[in-house]
């Protein structure tokens, strides 16, 4: 559920770069987004696996036993993806910003295809290493480890 969370902030920087750029919706606008959409659904997924991975870590290792331990697994699941997402952001920009610049034959597509994808990227760098981790963290906290302690 929270990778449903993805889609509509990474759109928002899509779209606030085509009204930027001053672009209409058109197949290659459409193109662009839904190939964002599945790039960040995928580094979605891997982000959560990251915390999962550490939260588990902690839950066997006996080291959960309060809020501000949540907070520091779920910190040291989600440090491990920063280079990665990093690298993840700067190749799309890289490999597509040159294309925003380009005048040759089919670059009017081109760029529209473009232009959702670097938009989104960034709303989705945000969202990935900042919001994810909170979103993450209330919920495990409300919804299991606050039970679990209380028992």
């Amino acid at each position: 559920s929270i990778i449903l969370l993805a889609v509509p902030f990474s759109a928002v920087g899509a779209i606030w770069l085509l009204w930027w750029l001053g672009y209409n919706m058109s197949i290659g606008v459409w193109v662009g987004l839904i190939a964002l959409l599945g790039v960040d659904a995928e580094t979605g997924v891997f982000m959560l696996l990251y915390l999962d991975l550490a939260y588990e870590d902690a839950r066997k290792n006996g080291r959960l036993n309060n809020q501000r331990d949540l907070e520091a697994c779920i910190l040291h699941g989600a440090v491990k993806r920063i280079r990665p997402k990093f690298m993840t952001v700067a190749t799309m920009f890289v490999g597509l910003a040159p294309i925003m610049w380009s005048a040759g034959a089919g670059a009017d597509v081109m760029k529209r295809i473009a232009a959702p994808m670097i938009g989104g990227i960034f709303t989705s760098f945000v969202l990935e290493l900042i919001v994810y981790p909170a979103i993450y963290e209330v919920w495990k906290w409300n919804f299991e480890l606050k039970k679990q302690l209380s028992a």
